[in-house]
């Protein structure tokens, strides 16, 4: 079994435009190194488990590769590994003893209690080093940003240990970036604004930009601009997909809070708080001074109103407009969005905004640890 070191040398290798990995990988040992459980089926008793040279879907994958299989149903997991020449599937543990390899392959099926998870975490283990980029270090042995020629920083910006600051990205004054976190390319990061430690944002998205706030003049019923001197607060472990618009606050500041998941093309406007570990999927539009609690899930291209307040582990739905304030656990579709949780009957749409189950409690708000930030000084 190969150790932890020697694994992390070919992960932290680039792969090939298709996917593939310069060396193999022993997908056993990656199991075993992770700590999770497994039941395996082989269909041969020589097995080979460590000739696997990159992840793909069922129906893309060969001979080398590694692929899960994301049914729990028995009929339709039998359907696609039947067609699928994948080395090694990961599969749910309830089908064990229901599907088989593939007839005349030689393949293996794992089986573990959430194949997502486990497949998300080989990739992790085998694409990426600990971190984005490696770490560099001066002179003195400390570890240092790495920040491409082209990006513009100010002189009263504040960056963490190992940060990454990609080409031609903008970050202004008295800004404060926190240890491990990656900032992409052409990314414009304006004055007052705090980001935590470990957050991820890619390429194109904007944070602290005025926000979209007018007054009619009463003379010449002219718009006149209402000043922004707010910031914006973006709490640990949180990651911005690209081309996403983060307004900062007019008067106090725009927060996102700790862990939360911000997809593509999102717009968050001024004074907007979100909760922690919140995901808000692509084309969400969050109007400004809403409020938004623990946990909530946005599904795609959902709208809410301005200054709407919305509860912990609250799911809307695709498309829907939210004009009204929602209760904690609720699940809202439609437009205008109404609630729907009376008719749900999959745990699976609970589980994505953190229900153990439909009768699962409240989650009381941590508001001491909320939205903190720390950076070495």
């Amino acid at each position: 079994m190969p150790s932890r070191h020697s694994k992390r040398t070919h992960s932290s290798s680039i792969s090939d435009n298709k996917g593939r990995l310069p060396s193999s990988f022993d997908i056993v040992s990656i199991l075993s190194n992770l700590g999770i459980k497994y039941s395996i089926y082989n269909s041969k008793e020589d097995f080979d488990s460590t000739s696997i040279y990159g992840v793909k879907d069922l129906k893309s994958a060969s001979s080398e590769d590694l692929s899960f299989c994301s049914f729990d149903d028995a009929e339709k997991a039998i359907m696609g590994i039947s067609k699928s020449n994948a080395r090694v599937i990961i599969c749910h543990q309830s089908l064990e003893g229901l599907v088989y390899p593939r007839s005349g392959k030689q393949q293996c099926l794992i089986f573990v209690k959430n194949p997502r998870m486990v497949v998300m975490k080989i990739i992790n283990e085998i694409y990426y080093s600990p971190s984005v980029n490696k770490k560099k270090r001066n002179r003195q042995n400390e570890e240092i940003l790495i920040v491409s020629p082209t990006a513009t920083l100010s002189k009263s910006a504040r960056i963490g240990k190992n940060c990454t600051i990609g080409n031609f990205t903008k970050i202004g004054d008295k800004c404060i970036i926190g240890d491990n976190t990656v900032v992409g390319d052409r990314v414009i990061i304006e004055q007052n604004t705090r980001i935590g430690k470990n957050c991820i944002i890619q390429p194109g998205t904007v944070i602290g930009a005025d926000g979209f706030a007018y007054e009619r003049l009463e003379d010449t019923l002219e718009l006149q601009r209402f000043p922004h001197i707010g910031g914006v607060v973006i709490s640990n472990n949180v990651e911005i997909c690209s081309n996403c618009s983060i307004a900062r606050g007019s008067l106090s500041d725009t927060i996102i809070g700790e862990g939360t998941k911000i997809d593509a093309l999102v717009h968050i406007a001024h004074n907007v708080e979100i909760g922690r570990h919140c995901a808000l999927t692509a084309g969400t539009i969050i109007g400004g001074s809403t409020r938004i609690g623990d946990m909530c899930w946005t599904g795609l291209n959902s709208t809410i109103k301005h200054k709407v307040k919305i509860g912990n582990k609250v799911i809307i739905g695709s498309g829907a407009s939210v004009i009204n304030n929602i209760d904690d656990e609720d699940i809202v579709a439609g437009v205008p969005a109404k609630s729907i949780k009376h008719k749900v009957r999959s745990n699976q749409l609970f589980l994505m905004a953190g229900h153990r189950s439909h009768t699962s409690n409240g989650l009381k708000r941590d508001t001491d640890n909320n939205n903190t930030i720390s950076i070495e000084k």
